[in-house]
């Protein structure tokens, strides 16, 4: 018999994450708290969404920060589409 340790992220309440890897929970847990932090702050700019589709664009966001921090810096989305399409193809191609 084997003992596995589980870690479970919870947000607001639902479970979004189950792993047994203790780095990758606390890096979701992490992004979690960023995407509620860009939720807010999107929201306090004025601009109004639901709170589901606030939720989706803040962890898309968070999930996409270095890309968003390459769109900031003045690199083209093109550019960045262009290289997470081939990030994705490796991935596969490895996976």
């Amino acid at each position: 018999m084997a003992i596995t340790t589980q870690y479970v992220v919870s947000h607001k309440g639902v479970e979004k994450l189950v792993t047994t890897d203790k780095k990758e929970a606390d890096q979701y847990d992490k992004m979690l708290d960023v995407a509620d932090n860009l939720a807010i702050y999107i929201q306090a700019k004025g601009i109004k969404l639901s709170d589901d589709l606030a939720e989706e664009l803040s962890v898309m966001l968070s999930k996409n920060k270095d890309s968003l921090a390459k769109l900031l810096k003045g690199t083209s989305a093109d550019s960045i589409l262009s290289e997470e399409s081939a990030e994705v193809v490796k991935l596969k191609a490895n996976g």
